[in-house]
């Protein structure tokens, strides 16, 4: 991007006196220079002196308090507001939007003010690029991203590749290498993504000689279970034969053979992670998030140690971008809602807790290739490919119908996880008696993934006021397998993102990482294509069941003022409307107007959080 520079006083600019100018010592330039009497000389000498002043680039901790930025080939800033959806300029006036509109306009505007034409300083884009409202990922987990890069295991194919990368993270860390009892944590393993589709088991971790009698916990990419080694369940048992919402995968000898999944997840007892680990975890994810577009941040289950944490982040000014926090609701606890109070604005606008999340039934990814006995996420009817089992829920309904009320008196938003159709007409079903004779928007309940419903219930979601916060790449992944899994007919119902918004739900879309890609626009081409990134679907170029795709807009929305609104902060986040805080995303072209198979080129060339750069440069 290019500023357009003020023309000062040519006196101001250059030294006129050539003695104070030129090295006396540079015979060659003196040689050169020899032709020019005084007055030419002096000419060149400011000339030059100008042209290095002109053209010097600026630093992005250079913007001044008030700025503009505006486009010199038509109105390519995406305002997302109804009244004025495009724009020429946005002009900045500290960590607020001050005015949006063409360069003529603003600059009228800017004068009557009382202000200098010439003070405002004016930043163009490329001629390519476009500016949009912050982006937000209305589902995500910020902690547990940043621990998925310490060991990484996306990238192994099989059980050996896997083994094989915790056997080289132990010989590359001499921390781990020369204790034995340090605890070793991975994330990202797939077993739906090997060629054969198995449960791993503690018995392929100890077989290697290195990691054999240590401490090992390797989360799946979903987050819904646990690889231990043997090491690990021994140091936490004894364990129960079975435990409701939850699973102790078994041997044939009917003792624990490598994996648990869910609830049980809960059973395990390990170190919380020190002061250091949550910021090398945090650290890692800032990064990624700002150069990825993301102002704003949903986490989707602050357990108390991360809520402490964050606490304190935002009391010493140290996050650089804006989370909303979900509680975590752990049913074994009594109920805290009456004591506790939500965060709100906390750290100048950048921590608000004020949501509690409750967990209805299992995992996100239920969609593997082969027929397998756990299938968590709660059915209507069995599986199509396994029909012993309808899945199970997480929480019993009962105490859904207890604290879901409890929670909206007491000023608490509650967000609700529900995969399959049963657990999402049970949630439903609890927000329609919670909601009676009540300001809804007010409370603003939210249904966390709205995976698979009943047509009945894609209609009752819009009718209760309920938003529906959908990850679009959870669709591109499960597609493959999603019809072999729930048949033909009640396939229909799932990721029905189009469905649910003509029948009135405000979607707010989000990625869920590190179960799936962080960036905002890999959510967005799936939103609008069904495809893969490849173009690929099992229906073909048209896309996977593509009467339910989005708008370019209604995919924007869902990623800006429709998720602020499902964080009641579409009053100052969202759009770009003068007022609100100038929370903006510079991208290098037109994602609503380019080919479909080019919006993942896309580039982010800066992240504005407040009116200030976070990434890259304005």
């Amino acid at each position: 991007m290019s500023e357009l520079r003020k023309r000062q006083d040519p006196g101001k600019v250059a030294d006129t006196d050539p003695q104070n100018v030129l090295p006396r010592s540079t015979s060659v330039l003196s040689s050169v220079l020899s032709g020019f009497d005084r007055p030419r000389l002096v000419i060149l000498i400011f000339l030059a002196a100008f042209a290095a002043w002109f053209l010097s680039p600026e630093e992005p901790s250079s913007l001044s308090h008030s700025y503009a930025v505006c486009s010199s080939s038509g109105a390519r800033i995406y305002t997302v507001d109804h009244a004025v959806p495009n724009a020429q300029c946005l002009v900045v006036d500290g960590s607020l939007i001050l005015d949006i509109g063409s360069l003529d306009d603003i600059m009228v505007r800017w004068v009557a003010r009382g202000r200098l034409r010439s003070s405002l300083r004016i930043r163009y884009l490329d001629k390519s690029s476009i500016v949009v409202p912050g982006l937000s990922d209305s589902h995500a987990h910020i902690l547990e991203y940043g621990a998925s890069k310490q060991l990484l295991l996306e990238s192994a194919k099989t059980i050996k590749d896997t083994v094989a990368l915790v056997r080289q993270h132990i010989l590359d860390n001499n921390d781990i290498l020369n204790d034995p009892s340090k605890i070793i944590e991975g994330w990202g393993w797939d077993h739906t993504s090997w060629p054969v589709e198995e449960w791993p088991t503690s018995d392929d971790l100890d077989m290697d000689p290195i990691i054999r009698g240590r401490p090992v916990i390797l989360q799946s990419k979903d987050g819904h279970a646990l690889w231990l080694s043997k090491k690990t369940f021994a140091l936490n048992s004894p364990w129960p034969s079975e435990i409701e919402g939850g699973v102790i995968m078994k041997d044939s000898s009917g003792n624990p053979s490598g994996v648990i999944l869910d609830k049980a997840q809960d059973l395990l007892q390990k170190p919380d992670p020190t002061e250091q680990d949550l910021l090398r975890r945090f650290d890692a994810t800032v990064k990624d998030v700002l150069s990825h577009g993301l102002t704003s941040v949903h986490d989707a289950g602050f357990k108390p140690i991360s809520l402490e944490f964050f606490t304190r982040q935002a009391a010493a000014g140290n996050l650089p971008f804006r989370i909303y926090g979900m509680r975590y609701f752990n049913e074994n606890d009594p109920y805290w809602g009456n004591l506790s109070e939500p965060i709100i604005n906390a750290g100048d606008g950048r921590l608000n807790a004020r949501s509690v999340k409750i967990f209805a039934d299992g995992k996100t990814h239920i969609f593997g290739r082969v027929c397998v006995f756990l299938d968590v996420s709660q059915l209507h009817e069995p599986y199509h490919d396994n029909p012993h089992t309808k899945g199970f829920m997480r929480v019993d309904p009962k105490v859904l119908t207890d604290v879901v009320p409890k929670f909206l008196r007491d000023g608490w938003q509650v967000n609700i996880h529900a995969i399959g159709d049963y657990a999402n007409g049970v949630v439903l079903d609890t927000f329609e008696a919670a909601l009676k004779d009540v300001d809804v928007t007010a409370l603003r309940p939210r249904l966390e993934h709205a995976q698979i419903l009943t047509q009945s219930d894609l209609e009752r979601v819009g009718k209760l006021g309920v938003i529906s916060s959908i990850q679009p790449t959870h669709a591109i992944s499960d597609m493959w397998f999603a019809e072999e899994r729930l048949g033909s007919e009640r396939v229909k119902g799932l990721y029905a993102f189009r469905s649910l918004l003509d029948h009135g739900s405000r979607l707010a879309i989000g990625s869920d990482f590190p179960v799936e890609d962080m960036n905002p626009l890999a959510g967005f081409h799936a939103a609008i294509t069904r495809l893969s990134p490849e173009g690929q679907s099992p229906n073909g170029p048209s896309g996977w069941f593509p009467e339910q795709r989005l708008t370019r807009m209604e995919a924007l929305r869902g990623m800006t003022i429709d998720a602020a609104y499902a964080s009641f902060s579409e009053d100052s986040l969202g759009s770009l409307v003068p007022g609100k805080r100038a929370d903006y995303v510079v991208l290098s072209q037109d994602i609503m107007t380019v080919p479909v198979d080019q919006i993942l080129s896309t580039k982010v060339q800066a992240t504005v959080i407040d009116g200030r750069v976070a990434f890259g440069q304005v």
